[in-house]
């Protein structure tokens, strides 16, 4: 895993939240989610990791991806919060990171 954006809370807390892009090297909407996540990164407040659904197929499983790009909050335990499927416009991203 790779990450897009790592800035810290400003209130660290115990169940600190990150995002888990799963994606896939062949999949042209991710490479456009990764360019818009780049794009907003000074707005995003919180991790987004990459997973490479190739490479992690355990990982992919285990979250029951369908479909890429797919995004998955989770706390510090990586249990689901959320998720959306699909490529998103910069304002849905924000909001849809917004908790």
């Amino acid at each position: 895993m790779k990450s897009l954006v790592r800035i810290q809370p400003l209130q660290p807390t115990k169940d600190i939240m990150k995002v888990l892009k799963f994606y896939a090297n062949w999949c042209g909407p991710c490479k456009a989610q990764t360019q818009i996540i780049k794009s907003a990164g000074d707005k995003i407040k919180m991790t987004i990791e990459e997973v490479d659904i190739d490479n992690n197929v355990f990982m992919a499983t285990n979250f029951n991806i369908r479909s890429v790009p797919t995004m998955v909050m989770v706390d510090s335990d990586e249990k689901e919060i959320k998720r959306t499927a699909g490529l998103m416009k910069e304002k849905e991203l924000l909001e849809w990171l917004e908790v």
